[in-house]
């Protein structure tokens, strides 16, 4: 079973290293991590040229590609790891943020059962310094749908595992600046209902997340964009009935 983690970069040296070290340091074999680089031009390029040496002279070196070039954006360039992937599986594990222990891929592996659609779990808020600050406030349901992100995203994006032919086929929509990730987990969780393909609860923390995010810097636009998302797809009345039961909760 192979998991590929897709790392999207920008001027990102000053948190990239526990990113890199998170996934160098995993038990597990069968990994691949997709760097995709938007042309930074700080420490970046070093540090990921540092990791790929340090991975090929590990054991159970992991394979690293990068792409280095300009893009338009967080999700233009989260379809560029789309386009490239391979393997078994996808996350997105972003600049900053990291998995939690050196076992946590092959623990995830081994609860697996049969090939669902989305593996999924909890996530731990950490600071820009990686300390961990609380475990994050919406916790993923123990039967996820994709009707469950009504009561806002239950699970975070770095703590979902999607299958790959999923993933593909569901590219991010570029309309959104901060908020296309909601939109891609609702659209992969339709898919696999249509086919009848199961969601699973991992029962663990999967992703230490970094809280200082594009979404939490643009928190306004964010949650604009989140509205327009889930009336999409639950229309205009649940989505407004939800968004009551927020304020008054």
């Amino acid at each position: 079973m192979r998991i590929t983690y897709v790392t999207i970069t920008y001027n990102a040296a000053a948190v990239l290293q526990r990113t890199l070290d998170s996934v160098l340091q995993q038990d597990y074999p069968d990994i691949v991590h997709l760097i995709i680089d938007g042309a930074s031009t700080d420490g970046t390029l070093q540090l990921v040229d540092d990791y790929i040496l340090r991975s090929n002279a590990t054991e159970n070196g992991h394979r690293v590609q990068i792409i280095s070039e300009p893009d338009h954006g967080i999700y233009d360039a989260m379809n560029k790891g789309l386009r490239s992937l391979d393997g078994d599986y996808v996350c997105f594990l972003n600049a900053g943020d990291f998995l939690p222990a050196p076992d946590t891929v092959s623990r995830i592996v081994e609860k697996m059962a049969n090939t669902p659609a989305v593996l999924y779990g909890d996530t731990d808020i950490v600071d820009s310094e990686g300390r961990f600050l609380r475990h994050r406030r919406l916790s993923p349901p123990e039967h996820l749908t994709w009707k469950s992100f009504r009561q806002g995203m239950l699970v975070c994006h770095q703590a979902f595992y999607a299958r790959t032919d999923f993933a593909i086929a569901a590219p991010y929509d570029l309309r959104y600046r901060y908020s296309a990730d909601v939109d891609w987990c609702i659209r992969i969780m339709k898919a696999a209902a249509k086919e009848n393909v199961p969601l699973q609860n991992l029962h663990m923390v999967v992703a230490n997340y970094t809280e200082e995010g594009q979404t939490t810097l643009h928190h306004r636009e964010s949650l604009l964009e989140r509205f327009r998302i889930m009336t999409r797809h639950y229309g205009w009345l649940t989505t407004l009935a939800m968004h009551l039961w927020f304020v008054f909760r």
